[in-house]
Formats: structure tokens, C-alpha cells, sequence
């Protein structure tokens, strides 16, 4: 294959066009070739050398026994002529039969290389911003879930050991991942984009906007006429059902711990969990077919109730008043230690014995005869 500029077309970007493998970035050369990144690699890459070589499209040297074999495989051929035994095979032919047998074990070595690598990669900053420049032109999909109006989802990884699981999409308005719905991404590892890279991405771009996508007419949260899909309707003038989402309370900051407050699950809480209902009425979450795990949806209307770091200081109060509630704790275990101490000191005096004599009377040591 040859580029447009009649340039051959490197082994990255072949495997990086491949159909299922849109979800990969192209690992950059300069990172292969640093040892530092691919360190612990080697031990679990079979062929790792050749796969190597082929990752960086590094053609290997032929050896000088290889070219003395070459002319004594010429001169053999011109002894025996057309006298050649049964079954006779060239060397060259027996070496090149054993380098197509280990060509497809390279070539599946390379993609595991290459998938650990791209695994280090992404979360590197030049890596992680091209998954950036993937994310904003919805290379990766959007959320299944109808309540999270089409949210741009992230490929990650359940496990960080190759072959365990295949890759997920993270969806960071419900907080949840999903099974890829083309079936081109099942076969896809997981490992190659790790656990690490979903948090990492979202936490490098907390001013990411991740808010719905679709049509404000198709959003679960615009007028409709069906009651079963609304969650809490409400009667309008021309009798149509309404969802009514809840108003957020007055005083809601607009960042909490440097994240912006649109950011935090937009697609969980009151309005959007889901409630079955039979006829218009809400199913019971105590009968058999009632909703489960609900609570696993929900997020508090007031956004400050996350903010833990103010909840703790208006509650244990500022540090000098810790600080003498400190000191009030240590003065008291100090002298609930003190006591324990008197009372060991006290206690072997209780229960000191006498030394054993052969004349001294046993009952005169219960006190019978202290008197």
C-alpha cells in the first residue's frame, strides 16, 4: 500500500486503518524508539526484537552467511544438474518456507507491541491529545443511553492485561460503559487502552463540555405525547404530558474541586432514571418486577452536598478549633492511659504471694490468721 504522495505507507498507519481499529491513535516514532517507554515490554511480547522491527518498518540486514550459502547452493546446482535426488529442496527454499511460518507470529507479536505501547501512549501528552482531536470529531460514538441526550463517549479498558476483556466506551454523563454496537470492536482488546486513560482524560480537560448533543426536539426531556415514557407529568394548556425536570436550588457554584458543575454525571438524577410504570401508575420498587439499584442513578439536586471539603470545615469547624479539640482528646487519652498504668501497678500487689515454706499454715494466707 503507498500513500497519495507515492510515499510507502508505513506499517502504523496500515494497521491504524485497518476496519475495527478506528479507535486507535497513531503512536508517534519517536516514542517507539525510546527505550524508556517500552520498558517491561520485552518479557511479555514473544519475538519482541522482530516485532520491533516491523512496528518501526526496519528492514533487517542480510548476513554474510547467507550470502555464502546463496553461491554454494549455485555451485551445487551446477553439479548435479538435472541429477537431482527425490525430494531435494534448496536451502534458500527451506529458509524461506520457515520465514513464512514465522511471519504471521511476528505479525501478531507487532499488534500485541503495538497495543501495550498505544496503551502507554495515550496517556502521554502528546497522545492523549490526539485522543482529544478523535473525541471532539466523535471518532468513538455516543451514549445508548436515551437520558444521556447522545453524550460523546471514550474507549477504555476493563483490565490492563492483554487478553482478559475487550474494549468498553465510558460515558462520562452516566458514568457508565457499554459493549461498542458494532461488532468490528468486540474483537478489539481492552488492554490496548488500559484503565487508566478514561479518568486521565477527563481529569486533563476538566473544562470539557460533555453535555447533550441532540436535537433539543428529540431530548427525553421535551414535550411529548405518550404518558408511559414521562416521569413526573404535568397537564399543559393543549393537554400534552410534560416531563418537569427540577430546578436546581438558588446558590449553585459553578466549579467544585476545579470540575465545572455541568460536568458532574449530566445525565444522572432526579428526571433521569428511568421509572417503569403499568397504565400510568409507577411500579413499587418492593414488587418483584419493581426497578432495582436505583439509587445507583441518583445524584443530590444541590450540587454543594458533593462539595465534601466545605461540608467537612463547617462541620469539624477551622484548625484552631481542631486543634484545641485535639488537645482536649490527648489530655483525656492521657489520663485514661495514666489510669490503666495505675491500675497494672496496683494489681500484682493484689495478688503477690509469699514464698512456699513447709512451715507456714495455708489457711493463715486467706487472712484467717492475719489478725
Amino acid at each position: 500500500m503507498s500513500s497519495s504522495e507515492g510515499a510507502p505507507e508505513s506499517w502504523i498507519s496500515s494497521f491504524c486503518s485497518l476496519m475495527g481499529h478506528e479507535y486507535f491513535a497513531e503512536v508517534s516514532e519517536d516514542f517507539i524508539e525510546d527505550d524508556f517507554n517500552l520498558t517491561g515490554l520485552q518479557s511479555q511480547v514473544p519475538m519482541y526484537k522482530e516485532a520491533l522491527e516491523m512496528i518501526l518498518d526496519v528492514e533487517p540486514e542480510d548476513d554474510e552467511d547467507e550470502e555464502e550459502e546463496e553461491e554454494e547452493e549455485d555451485e551445487e546446482d551446477e553439479i548435479l544438474g538435472d541429477e537431482k535426488p527425490l525430494g531435494y529442496r534448496r536451502a534458500g527454499d527451506r529458509r524461506h518456507m520457515r520465514v513464512a511460518s514465522d511471519l504471521s507470529v511476528i505479525e501478531s507479536s507487532a499488534e500485541l507491541l503495538y497495543g501495550l505501547i498505544h496503551q502507554r501512549y495515550i496517556t502521554s501528552r502528546p497522545g492523549i491529545q490526539q485522543m482529544l482531536e478523535k473525541y471532539e470529531m466523535q471518532h468513538f460514538g455516543v451514549c445508548p443511553r436515551a437520558f444521556c441526550n447522545g453524550c460523546k463517549v471514550l474507549p477504555v479498558g476493563r483490565t490492563d492485561t492483554p487478553g482478559q476483556d475487550t474494549v468498553k466506551l465510558f460515558c462520562p454523563s452516566c458514568q457508565d460503559i457499554y459493549t461498542p454496537p458494532n461488532s468490528r470492536f468486540q474483537s478489539v482488546d481492552g488492554a490496548f487502552f488500559g484503565t487508566t486513560f478514561g479518568c486521565l482524560f477527563f481529569m486533563t480537560f476538566p473544562d470539557l463540555d460533555i453535555g447533550p448533543r441532540l436535537d433539543p426536539t428529540m431530548s427525553p426531556t421535551s414535550p411529548i405525547t405518550n404518558t408511559n415514557q414521562s416521569r413526573s407529568p404535568s397537564l399543559t394548556s393543549s393537554g400534552a404530558m410534560t416531563l418537569t425536570s427540577p430546578e436546581p436550588p438558588a446558590n449553585q457554584p459553578t466549579q467544585i474541586n476545579g470540575v465545572l458543575t455541568s460536568n458532574l454525571a449530566p445525565g444522572l438524577g432526579r428526571g433521569k432514571v428511568y421509572e417503569p410504570r403499568i397504565y400510568g401508575f409507577r411500579v413499587s420498587e418492593r414488587a418483584k418486577s419493581g426497578p432495582r439499584m436505583k439509587w445507583l442513578r441518583m445524584k443530590p439536586d444541590d450540587i454543594n452536598e458533593l462539595n465534601e471539603a466545605v461540608i467537612y470545615h463547617a462541620t469539624h469547624g477551622d484548625e484552631e478549633g481542631g486543634d484545641d479539640g485535639d488537645t482536649e482528646m490527648s489530655t483525656a487519652g492521657t489520663t485514661a492511659q495514666q489510669a490503666a498504668i495505675n491500675r497494672r501497678k496496683k494489681a500484682p500487689l493484689r495478688r503477690r504471694r509469699p514464698a512456699a515454706s513447709s512451715n507456714v499454715d495455708q489457711m493463715s494466707l486467706n487472712g484467717g490468721e492475719a489478725g
